[in-house]
């Protein structure tokens, strides 16, 4: 995979580096993101960022999804006892407080695992938060991503088949998970995930890892896209 991994890498560079901050009306309302990450080089040749996560979302739902990632309301560090955190609202930002709270051995990765989103883990476990704890560790992910991350995008329109194991973004997710030349850096965060998916991908995620090569057809989607002629 690792010439299609390389193929997507370059096409990519056909759209425009996003980083914070950015006005959340220029993005899409459908497509699909690509995170880079600081230092995370690529294994094709020359000094490019390596993609280190890709994603989607449900229809209509791209500018929120990245607001989540990037915390763009602040008011959501408004949360008590009874109320979710930020990570709970984006895996992104879980996996990245797991790897920061498992990096300095810290026991309360095992508080910031449970999703209270869920009414009955509020009801069952809000005794175990300590919501300045967790208050700090929000603004530390939040200072990771502004600083050290950046993204690209292609818009799709939502009659392309995104989600999903047959999808769009689980194909472009093997194809960069099944590259063994876009390996992690010795210092990347992600090595201290608790996680065993994410230190063995060098990606943060754990779903479609396994997932087939992007095709031919998929290739040419792309294109489209990136050519503006989707979305």
């Amino acid at each position: 995979m690792s010439d299609s991994c390389q193929w997507l890498h370059e096409i990519l560079e056909n759209s425009p580096v996003m980083r914070f901050p950015f006005d959340r009306s220029s993005l899409p309302l459908n497509g699909i993101y690509f995170f880079y990450e600081d230092e995370e080089i690529w294994g094709h040749s020359d000094e490019r960022l390596r993609i280190v996560r890709i994603g989607t979302h449900k229809d209509g739902n791209f500018r929120t999804r990245m607001a989540d990632h990037y915390l763009l309301d602040e008011r959501r560090m408004n949360f008590d006892r009874n109320k979710p955190a930020p990570k709970d609202r984006s895996i992104f930002r879980k996996n990245l407080g797991r790897a920061l709270l498992n990096r300095d051995k810290d026991p309360y990765l095992k508080t910031w695992e449970i999703d209270f989103t869920m009414k009955l883990n509020r009801e069952n476990y809000a005794s175990l938060r300590d919501i300045d704890k967790e208050k700090l560790i929000e603004q530390r992910v939040t200072r990771l991503l502004r600083e050290k991350f950046s993204f690209r995008f292609m818009s799709l329109d939502v009659t392309i088949a995104r989600i999903g194991s047959t999808g769009l973004e689980a194909a472009l997710i093997g194809t960069r998970s099944g590259c063994n030349l876009c390996r992690p850096s010795a210092n990347w965060l992600g090595l201290d995930s608790p996680n065993p998916k994410i230190r063995h991908s060098g990606l943060w995620l754990v779903q479609h890892l396994k997932s087939r090569e992007i095709s031919e057809q998929d290739k040419q989607i792309i294109r489209t896209a990136l050519n503006g002629r989707i979305g």
